[in-house]
Parts: structure tokens; C-alpha cells; sequence
């Protein structure tokens, strides 16, 4: 069993993918500005700031792998990619990082172009997809030795969509996953589980990948 950081961990995706982890029996610890009243037993949860790399990676000592689930956005617009980027840079050898990106960054067919540049996509949502596709941007110029994975879930996945679990999901590469009718979406514990999946058996280091029904 693999020890797990989940940092944002109290949020929408973190949330499902600590407690996804905690059930498969992993060594998880949650990683958020606050500690939550209500807990997932045998998780250990720590007070801690994407902003504060050193105070955070001190908390970390031991982990075999990272899963970052904060979104720029609110407060924490523009901050995260820099915040990232000093994180790769202050990676202990050996520690292996998942980023959690939005659909935008996403193709929708062979070839592109992106979700975010395809129409259609909200303009207050914009900022928040390019600063993620900047942070995937830093992390293809990383050193080689620096073992990461980024995720574009589906274009319906967050709070207002949760769905339900059904233990199956697909991935798409660089392109959108999307249904036969054309819709894009997954649920939280699934998309949990697509994660925890990559964590256990890696069959995508240095690349990033979609993730839906």
C-alpha cells in the first residue's frame, strides 16, 4: 500500500479521492487550510497551504505520492501555478505528483482545438482553465527525473453534477471524453477511482490523460 498527500483534500474531488484511497486501504493524509469537522476514518488530516511549499513538504515527509485538487480560482487565482511550479521544483526524489486540471485544457477531437478555445465555454471559467493548462505547460518542461500525471476530468464533473458510483470509467488521452450522445461527465467517487487506479498501477508518468464515461 502506497502513503497518499492529498492536498485540497477537504474539496469536491479531493474529498472523493481521500476517502477512495482510505478504502483501498492506502496510508492518506488530507492536506487543507482547515481540518474538517466531519472525517473519513483513518485518514490523517493536517493544516497546510499550496502557498507554504516548504511548511507543506516538511507535513509530507514519507509520502510515496502527491495528488494536488486545488483549483485556481477565488483566492487562489494566479497563485497556483507558481505555487506548482515551486513544488516540482522542491520534489523529494522518488515522489511521484498528480495534478487534477479542468476539462478545458481538453480536445475535442483529434488534432484540437481545446475545450476552452472551442466555443461555448463559459467566459468567467476561462482564467481558471488557462492557468491550468500553464501549470501542464510547466510540467512538460519539468526535468525528466520528476515522475507526474495530469488529469482533465470530464466537462460535467464538480458538486453540481455528483452522479453516482459505478466502478467504471474511460479514458481519452488528450481528447474530451464524452458519451455516445455526445455528453461529458463523471461522477466524483469515479473519477476517484480513475486516480487511485494510476496511483496503483502507473500507465501514465510524464503525460497527462481525460477521464469520463
Amino acid at each position: 500500500m502506497a502513503r497518499i498527500a492529498v492536498i485540497g483534500g477537504t474539496g469536491y474531488a479531493g474529498g472523493h479521492i481521500v476517502k477512495e484511497a482510505a478504502d483501498r486501504s492506502h496510508t492518506v493524509v488530507s492536506v487543507a487550510r482547515k481540518v474538517p469537522a466531519q472525517r473519513v476514518p483513518g485518514v490523517t488530516y493536517v493544516e497546510g497551504s499550496l502557498l507554504d511549499i516548504p511548511g507543506l513538504l516538511a507535513e509530507l515527509q514519507g509520502v510515496d505520492a502527491i495528488i494536488l485538487a486545488v483549483a485556481p480560482r477565488g483566492d487562489m487565482a494566479g497563485k497556483v501555478r507558481p505555487a506548482v511550479a515551486e513544488l516540482v521544483a522542491e520534489l523529494p526524489q522518488g515522489v511521484r505528483l498528480g495534478v487534477i486540471g479542468g476539462a478545458g485544457g481538453s480536445l475535442v477531437a483529434e488534432g484540437g482545438p481545446r475545450l476552452v478555445d472551442a466555443g461555448q465555454f463559459p467566459e468567467d471559467f476561462k482564467p481558471e482553465a488557462l492557468e491550468a493548462i500553464g501549470v501542464l505547460d510547466d510540467l512538460l518542461e519539468a526535468p525528466e527525473s520528476v515522475d507526474w500525471f495530469f488529469v482533465h476530468p470530464a466537462a460535467g464533473f464538480g458538486g453540481f453534477a455528483p452522479g453516482e458510483r459505478t466502478g467504471h470509467y474511460r479514458t481519452g488521452g488528450d481528447i474530451l471524453v464524452s458519451d455516445e450522445q455526445g455528453e461529458s461527465y463523471i461522477s466524483g467517487e469515479d473519477f476517484a477511482i480513475a486516480m487511485i487506479d494510476e496511483i496503483e498501477t502507473p500507465k501514465h508518468r510524464r503525460a497527462r490523460f481525460t477521464v469520463g464515461y
